[in-house]
């Protein structure tokens, strides 16, 4: 996979709150190929959500801000674009899977209307072409009677179902990328497993590059191609799949995988991290996780890690070597 078709430099985005300046995005840069499936994990407040929806002005404004940074998306620079310009690339260009399909959708819409909504502000269909379109879209996330189920509203539907609804209006215009924020937080791990697999199945029809916002690393590791660790707003390593999870260097990213079960492993034991996630009011000196880090250094605490390339697509932002535990 050669053709960047998003790329995201030194994104920053803070929050002015009555508590003071939160500092949600501290640096961000990452890149997405055409067809690639992005895994991007770490726990709640690490900035991943944030991340993705200040790149389409999806956060509120204020008391959100973005600060600096630049998301190339073609020949556009998404984070220069107003408002009135980005309509024509939220659902259109690129699809936005929210967490929440009960707030998401409109309760006193049908979902039929509001897939051809999408339709007719971004395509030149009439209405009956969006309609016939919005019944073979249900149908095919697995929604079955899909022309009839085009009349019902979001609470006579099932969390599954509701769920799927919002992968059909993100794939409604053929978008070039697809963010899913935590899609499946909310279900059963039955329900889990088919909404994975519908999105499994359509990037691989479809060809469409998919960003998957979530904590859970299982999903991550039969899912992704590639893998952003987030932590206190910075993205602290990133590999390949197999490689981030056969040999993961930064300490956060090792204490994320020891606290999975691992079914190919015989004895392995749990572990958690102890301490508790930086507070982004004060702005990091040093490495956001030296508090909680076992092989944390006097510079750890004093100097914010760059980049250290490892090899080719693994780099990590950790002054330590792992393995010998001497400094980078």
């Amino acid at each position: 996979m050669t053709d960047v078709v998003l790329d995201v430099e030194d994104l920053h985005t803070r929050f002015l709150t009555a508590d003071g300046v939160v500092h949600a995005v501290n640096g961000v840069s990452f890149d997405l190929h055409a067809g690639e499936f992005l895994g991007v994990v770490g726990e709640s407040g690490s900035g991943k959500s944030v991340t993705m929806m200040s790149l389409l002005k999806l956060i509120p404004m204020p008391p959100g801000e973005i600060t600096a940074g630049e998301a190339n998306f073609g020949d556009d620079n998404l984070i220069e674009m107003d408002h009135e310009a980005l309509r024509d690339i939220r659902g259109g260009r690129i699809g936005f899977i929210f967490q929440d399909p009960m707030t998401s959708l409109n309760p006193v819409i049908t979902v039929g209307k509001q897939i051809t909504e999408a339709l007719l502000e971004h395509t030149d269909m009439s209405k009956s072409a969006a309609k016939t379109r919005a019944a073979d879209l249900l149908d095919l996330v697995g929604i079955p009677d899909a022309a009839q189920r085009l009349k019902n509203y979001p609470h006579e539907m099932s969390g599954g179902m509701r769920q799927r609804v919002m992968i059909a209006i993100a794939l409604a215009c053929s978008p070039e990328v697809i963010i899913a924020d935590e899609p499946t937080t909310a279900l059963d791990v039955t329900i889990q497993a088919q909404i994975i697999e519908q999105v499994r199945k359509l990037r691989e029809e479809l060809g469409t590059a998919v960003i998957w916002i979530t904590h859970d690393l299982a999903v991550v590791a039969g899912l992704a191609d590639r893998v952003l660790v987030m932590y206190g707003g910075r993205i602290v390593e990133e590999a390949k799949v197999d490689v981030l999870y056969s040999n993961p260097q930064h300490p956060y990213t090792r204490g994320l995988l020891g606290s999975l079960p691992r079914l190919d492993q015989k004895g392995h034991e749990l572990t958690s991290i102890e301490g508790q996630p930086p507070n982004l009011l004060t702005k990091p000196v040093g490495c956001s996780f030296a508090p909680r880090c076992e092989f944390a250094i006097d510079k750890c605490r004093t100097e914010m890690p760059d980049y250290y390339e490892l090899a080719i697509g693994h780099r990590v932002a950790c002054h330590v070597n792992l393995d010998t535990g001497e400094p980078r």
